[in-house]
């Protein structure tokens, strides 16, 4: 039986120039599996924006400073730091900033509390540990940051951003972004945090009637968990923030209604492997679910030959002949790397086509695996050259 030669099906093809070259586009959100690359194609992105003209911040969530690296800065925290090495002959400029998970959290809690609740809050050590490191905060203050940065935009004027890029967090599974505010509702309005609440709202010695009439003896159960003083601290930190919770919910409700808007263009960013492009699969249906903007995926680290004609079975013939015939070991190696390089390229192809096959409508752009780790500005332009091909 003849092998199936049907050449893999191609994605449509859209440069990166054409939507930051768009002043409706105002927010870019690269997002995927954990290390396909996001950080440095935010990155790019955000370099390639500002010397095109634009105003750009980029927010990094990724904890390794790679992006400061990158960028020649010596370090990045929760405030906004110029690059000076970007060009900014076509009037643009950019800022980066990597997320401090805890300093935001403090910074929603002094903006939405009094000072002495405020300092009531900061001193209880569950949520001394809350900020730093309960499941799913992260994510959720990466939300919140996002809509730090969109409220100055859309406040200042003249000399503000006209364009932010997002470097989404290193989670195990790429909806966590997406499910963060979700998740962070269900936490607040849950059965737990209601009860362990009501003793703050009935006042003084109506605690132990209100929390023996909800939970009886549950409470035992938790204090002998969690131990007394943990759930004194929790009830504590719980009362306190109380008049707090509101402008959680609402504020992940605006930022959610942001990550809709037209004006937001997700890039979906995955390597040529199995299960990067699955997670990218997951990624791009629960976008269209959410009816968020998807404006393509981005193909990262992509093999490439510059003698693609010389295919992989009349390299490895060439090899075979010369090492039977005595000839030049290392023109016989090179012939066998050659073969190496287009068999993983075609591998690539079909994994590439089986997404295209299953989302013919997503525009793809490729960009070539490099020899090393991008490491400074002219890396990071490089990589923008690629996301503007078409």
């Amino acid at each position: 039986m003849t092998p199936d030669r049907t050449p893999p099906r191609r994605a449509p093809a859209f440069d990166v120039d054409t939507l930051i070259d768009d002043p409706g586009t105002q927010v870019v959100v690269c997002c995927g599996a954990g290390g396909v690359g996001k950080t440095t194609t935010a990155a790019a992105i955000a370099l390639r924006a500002a010397e095109r003209g634009r105003r750009v911040v980029v927010l990094t969530i990724d904890p390794a400073r790679r992006l400061a690296q990158s960028m020649g800065l010596r370090e990045l925290d929760n405030v906004p730091r110029p690059v000076d090495g970007a060009d900014a002959a076509a009037g643009g400029r950019l800022d980066a900033m990597m997320l401090d998970m805890k300093r935001t959290f403090d910074e929603v809690i002094e903006q939405h509390a009094t000072p002495e609740k405020a300092e009531q809050i900061f001193a209880n050590p569950f949520y001394q540990a809350m900020s730093s490191s309960f499941a799913g905060t992260q994510e959720y203050m990466a939300m919140e940051k996002l809509g730090q940065l969109r409220a100055q935009m859309d406040a200042a004027e003249g000399d503000s951003w006209d364009l932010i890029v997002v470097d989404t967090p290193p989670s195990r599974s790429a909806l966590d972004f997406l499910d963060a505010p979700a998740r962070l509702g269900s936490f607040l309005d849950g059965r737990l945090i209601r009860l362990l609440s009501a003793p703050a709202k009935a006042g003084g010695r109506a605690y132990l009637r209100v929390v023996s009439a909800a939970v009886g003896s549950a409470t035992a159960v938790l204090t002998k968990l969690l131990g007394a003083q943990i759930l004194r601290d929790v009830q504590a930190f719980v009362g306190a923030l109380d008049t707090v919770f509101g402008g959680f919910r609402e504020r992940a409700s605006r930022t959610y209604e942001l990550l809709q808007a037209p004006g937001t263009a997700f890039l979906v960013v995955a390597a040529p492997e199995r299960d990067a492009l699955r997670e990218a699969s997951y990624f791009v249906e629960r976008l269209a679910a959410e009816k968020m903007p998807l404006a393509g995926l981005v193909l990262n680290r992509v093999h490439v030959s510059s003698a693609e004609e010389l295919s992989a079975s009349r390299a490895l013939s060439a090899a075979e002949d010369l090492e039977e015939s005595g000839g030049s070991d290392l023109v016989a190696a090179l012939l066998r790397i050659h073969a190496d390089l287009l068999l993983r390229r075609e591998r690539e192809l079909m994994l590439a086509s089986r997404f295209t096959a299953a989302f013919p409508r997503v525009p793809v752009i490729e960009v070539t695996a490099r020899a090393q780790d991008v490491h400074d500005l002219a890396g990071l332009r490089d990589v923008g050259g690629d996301l503007a091909k078409n």
